[in-house]
């Protein structure tokens, strides 16, 4: 008994001394946190949590999420703030741009995507951004690019695969209109065949297929061969429909028949991107067309960006008389030129589409109640569709990132879509529950990605221990949109730090320069 005694208090003793040497609680902890949210009320759209906690993030990644105290190497006060995933965009024409990323990380952004138009070559595009992206990023492989490669030896792209910012200097690049009119031999169909799988196997995430812009160039061949691929490769398309109209015999209903067919044959997913812009006055019923495909288990999806009014080029088919004033139901003044903003006539729109067809216009499109009941649907996600800026004294593509906020013309989506979006939910212009909100930005987004070939995205979207430390903190009673048709460039406000792969890049309400922490989101070698 007396041995066992003095055992006893050998190891009081011993733990005694290893508690005295042991570091605190705190220190750990502060040794073990890279980074630290605290107070911020905590919103994970896939189970539903929404409590104040704090985030404590490690390696690029979440490591804790806690009612308990806990302290990091830097530390970031969000009481009365929503800590939230950073926003996915999957429709960012503006994705590869300096500047175009400030405005996306300044409205919560974390992750902007090129789907919709898509890039080739793809590892050219992918090759350019590497190491220098402030956001994480990624593309698809895109019909328009593919079809003006296969159809114009005279285009080289100056813009390492980006042929939306090709088509702004025409004279450089060569770039021309022979994508949206010119119609495919059958060798040159096995060619865009060709080149686009070749754009899977470097890794695009889907295909961007855009018929609406070459209505009577494209093939439904086409549309078959680019989901058939999808399929193939477990992915998706991304998909402005042919049609922009709310009339027969070509109503935006039958755009997105045009895909949902070869979908049903070969499968795969499809996103129907800025949807109301196709289906106008039809949008319920495509709404419930796409309901009843998800309740079959078919991987669809539409995406809506909250203004009545879009942005283009001069050239679109869809602005052609025949279908903006007669299936759309607008005007010439209704389709604002951006370098001057002035609203056009017949003589202006004929001379853009005769001698300048790349110019940026608006052009307004859906009622805002068709959009803003869209929004409140279940079954959509929100999609900014960023256009490149015009910089109004040069009237050159706002690429560089020092490029002043109020310096540029375009439209006020690639700015403040997801601010306003959380502006029209507090106002309850679009009348659901914030974390339903936050959901169509993150959660919805990274689900269909993952489901659709995207591994990468089973750790984005999500605010959980294990998920990429994406993450963006608003204030749900001021955060708001501040850019206007006529000041296109302003930033959000309302969203005071921004969190990539564990690095503060937005702190206080500024980007901070020379922080490029973004990661590819690509799929693996095939």
């Amino acid at each position: 008994m007396k041995i066992l005694t003095a055992i006893n208090r050998f190891a009081i003793g011993l733990v005694a001394l290893t508690i005295l040497f042991m570091p605190t609680a705190s220190v750990f902890a502060a040794q073990h946190y890279d980074l630290v949210i605290l107070n911020g009320r905590v919103m994970d759209p896939e189970t539903k949590l929404d409590a104040v906690r704090n985030v404590g993030v490690k390696d690029g990644k979440i490591a804790i999420i806690t009612k308990e105290e806990i302290s990091g190497k830097k530390s970031i006060d969000a009481k009365d703030h929503v800590v939230s995933p950073g926003f996915i965009d999957m429709h960012d024409h503006n994705t590869a741009a300096p500047f175009g990323q400030k405005l996306a990380l300044r409205d919560g952004v974390t992750t902007p995507m090129e789907l919709e138009a898509g890039v080739y070559p793809v590892d050219s595009w992918y090759a350019y951004l590497e190491g220098k992206s402030q956001t994480n990023y990624g593309a698809s492989v895109g019909t328009i690019p593919v079809r003006e490669t296969v159809f114009n030896p005279n285009y080289k792209s100056q813009a390492y695969g980006d042929f939306l910012y090709d088509m702004q200097k025409p004279k450089v690049t060569g770039a021309s209109m022979k994508w949206s009119t010119q119609v495919a031999t059958e060798n040159q169909i096995d060619t865009i065949k060709s080149l686009l799988e070749e754009g899977l196997k470097q890794g695009a995430i889907g295909i961007g297929h855009c018929p609406g812009y070459m209505v009577s160039g494209a093939t439904q061949q086409e549309s078959h061969i680019a989901q058939e691929l999808a399929a193939k490769y477990g992915v998706f398309t991304a998909v402005h429909a042919r049609y922009s109209s709310q009339k027969p015999p070509q109503s935006g209903l039958l755009g997105i028949d045009e895909m949902m067919a070869p979908q049903a044959i070969h499968g795969g997913g499809v996103v129907i991107q800025h949807m109301t812009a196709q289906t106008l006055g039809v949008t319920p019923q495509a709404l419930k067309m796409i309901d009843d495909a998800q309740t079959k288990g078919i991987h669809i999806l539409a995406e809506i960006y909250p203004y009545d009014f879009g942005g283009t080029i001069a050239g679109a088919d869809y602005l052609h008389p025949d279908n903006y004033q007669n299936n759309m139901g607008r005007d010439y003044k209704d389709i604002i030129e951006v370098s001057t903003m002035k609203p056009l006539d017949k003589a202006r729109y004929d001379e853009l589409v005769k001698t300048a067809p790349g110019t940026s216009v608006m052009f307004y499109n859906a009622t805002k109640e068709t959009v803003y009941q869209a929004l409140a649907h279940p079954n959509t996600v929100l999609g900014s569709d960023s256009y490149p800026y015009t910089v109004r004294k040069t009237g050159e593509p706002a690429i560089a990132w020092d490029t002043p906020f109020d310096s540029v013309n375009g439209h006020p989506r690639g700015a403040g879509a997801h601010a306003k979006l959380l502006r029209l939910m507090r106002e309850k212009k679009v009348d659901i529950p914030l974390i339903d909100g936050v959901s169509k930005m993150t959660y919805l987004i990274a689900d269909f990605l993952e489901q659709n070939g995207v591994t990468q995205m089973a750790y984005k979207g999500r605010m959980q221990v294990g998920s990429d430390a994406d993450i963006t903190i608003f204030n749900p009673k001021t955060v708001r949109d501040n850019a206007t048709m006529k000041d296109g460039g302003l930033p959000s406000t309302g969203i005071p730090y921004v969190v990539v792969n564990g690095t503060v890049v937005v702190s206080n309400s500024k980007v901070l320069r020379g922080v490029f922490p973004g990661k590819a989101i690509r799929l693996s070698e095939q």
